[in-house]
């Protein structure tokens, strides 16, 4: 007798860095960091069914990412795999371990600074990892994601959280804040190993406010502006266009970009402010309101 179908769907969220800075290049090629990450109210969700019989897929909502083994949703369940090969008490079906079907509906868009990749590739992980019984542990999850990515253990955390080394090593934080916040990501993407390479012998902008910006909830700065100011002139033109209007608190690039975030002062102003910056920009940016989500919320 076969076992039945289970499916787990979840909400993968994605991130915004409050603060980033890029301390210098490691050993091992990746650059030394110190951030602070906070989850958004934006969220892909995604879906995952464990079957008996079969071969493992993965569908997308967004034909233009790859849905091969290169997606770092099939690199997580492959390393879950691997991690529990042999291990088959965790499976009600001994003779062979079960396919899996993941489907990713998109609304986080790829190359923002959001890490919508690497969320979705810890929420895989969360949910086979569910679905399998819980065979592993949270720090087992955390060394796997590592390996997958340096902002995959974040999307373990339910938390706010400070991150270290090449990012991967978290601190949960506490973080009561819930900010009203307007992301407009301009339209293209910007690789981040790209940004990081650039890093070192970039220069800072002429009239470009890059200095940290000391707010209630933390200071507010990221190294990354400058490599990808220099390149792409629109965003430092964004970032100083959200810091004149009159709802803005403060501006930043996410991560390695090209999303350009505003803490507004209320949700109320910030959906006034995402209209206005919808006109400003132009139909092919995207622009979206979001809130923070507290810990463990």
């Amino acid at each position: 007798m076969t076992a039945p179908e289970l499916t787990l769907t979840l909400r993968a969220p994605a991130k915004i860095n409050l603060s980033l800075r890029v301390l210098g290049k490691r050993q091992d090629g990746f650059h030394a960091v110190d951030t602070r990450m906070v989850r958004l109210s934006v969220a892909d969700v995604v879906t995952v069914k464990r079957v008996e019989r079969g071969h493992t897929t993965l569908t997308c909502s967004d034909a233009s990412l790859p849905v091969d083994e290169t997606n770092l949703a099939l690199r997580a369940l492959r390393a879950f795999e691997e991690h529990t090969r042999g291990d088959r008490h965790h499976f009600s079906h001994k003779r062979a371990r079960p396919a899996w079907h993941i489907h990713l509906e998109k609304l986080i868009p790829a190359g923002a600074g959001l890490g919508g990749g690497s969320s979705d590739a810890a929420t895989v992980l969360k949910a086979v990892n569910q679905l399998s019984g819980a065979p592993l542990t949270q720090k087992q999850l955390a060394e796997i994601a590592a390996s997958i990515g340096s902002d995959v253990p974040f999307f373990l955390y339910d938390s706010a959280c400070d991150a270290s080394g090449r990012g991967e090593i978290i601190t949960p934080v506490d973080f009561p804040h819930e900010l009203a916040v307007v992301l407009v990501k301009a339209p293209f993407g910007i690789p981040t190993a790209w940004a990081y390479q650039k890093w070192a012998e970039s220069k800072e902008l002429k009239g470009v406010l890059y200095a940290p910006q000391i707010c209630p909830w933390g200071t507010m700065v990221n190294d990354l502006e400058r490599p990808v100011f220099s390149k792409h002139l629109t965003l430092p033109t964004l970032k100083m266009w959200l810091l004149d209007q009159p709802e803005t608190l403060a501006a930043l690039m996410s991560g390695s970009g090209s999303t350009v975030f505003a803490v507004a002062r209320s949700g109320v102003e910030a959906a006034r402010l995402a209209e206005r910056a919808m006109t400003w920009c132009g139909e092919t940016s995207w622009v979206r309101v979001a809130k923070t989500l507290p810990t463990n919320g």
